[in-house]
């Protein structure tokens, strides 16, 4: 079974909220590894509104540079076996962000990771998507089954979709580390068949979620979705390639998912 894939996590040291320092950064690094994770792309956040503002964005970008080179120290000391990659989670507190910027991307590709600002949604959020996406940059939209506003049946992730955007949910939402509405609303997007791509948003404290999360998934006759959300999909978003339509979970095995919760908690 090959390892998943993960483009969104914070494990640059000093940068943002995940890892502090270079010791954090090479446990996170260790913990992925031990779930057999050997591909990353690294995500700390980056305000998007300050793709309007060049000064600020240099700035900005030099921070993150400097921990960029950090960790590529400590990879090429502790983890030479690792693909280490980097891009930014742009959070769309603009209705217009330029992304033209490589480092703004993921890899450098065509491919964004974006989410909405203190896990809400702004009016109108498929028209900022459709800029991006005009702009030739395909937004993934980060976690939206943890917006609020967001429900198990709501049209908005339909209509990201409709807009040229890709979804990705959190592991630790299938899991149940975010409380039972957004596991719920993940479960009912992933039946829906609208989820593209599922990632860890590891902050480099305790375990990535991803296995735990690939084996409730498998538990629920789930193991071809998975496969395309962790690895396969992952894997052509680097290769610049459009993700695999992912066939919806059977809703009736959701019962499967309690079960195995209890014991892998």
């Amino acid at each position: 079974m090959t390892g998943p894939i993960d483009f969104h996590n914070h494990l640059i040291p000093g940068v943002d909220d995940g890892a502090a320092d270079e010791s954090q950064s090479a446990d996170g690094l260790r913990a992925f590894v031990a779930q057999g994770i050997t591909r990353i792309v690294v995500t700390p956040h980056i305000d998007g509104s300050l793709t309007l503002h060049p000064d600020a964005l240099a700035a900005r970008l030099q921070e993150i540079d400097a921990g960029w080179e950090r960790l590529q120290r400590v990879v090429a000391e502790q983890f030479p076996e690792l693909d280490v990659r980097r891009g930014v989670e742009v959070m769309l507190d603009t209705p217009e962000p330029n992304l033209s910027e490589d480092r703004l991307r993921l890899d450098g590709g065509r491919f964004a990771l974006v989410e909405f600002p203190f896990m809400s949604v702004p009016p109108h959020s498929a028209r900022v998507l459709e800029v991006l996406v005009r702009a030739g940059v395909t937004p993934i939209v980060a976690h939206p089954e943890r917006y609020s506003g967001v429900t198990p049946d709501s049209p908005l992730p339909a209509e990201w979709r409709a807009a040229g955007a890709l979804l990705q949910v959190n592991a630790g939402s299938i899991k149940g580390r975010y409380g039972p509405p957004a596991r719920h609303i993940a479960f009912a997007l992933l039946e829906r068949g609208i989820v593209d791509y599922v990632c860890s948003d590891y902050h480099a404290r305790g375990r990535p979620a991803t296995a735990g999360a690939r084996t409730i998934l498998a538990g629920m006759d789930g193991a071809e979705q998975a496969d395309l959300l962790m690895v396969v999909n992952p894997r052509r978003m680097l290769a610049g390639e459009a993700p695999i339509p992912v066939p919806p979970l059977r809703a009736s095995r959701r019962s499967s998912w309690s079960r195995m919760l209890r014991w892998l908690k």
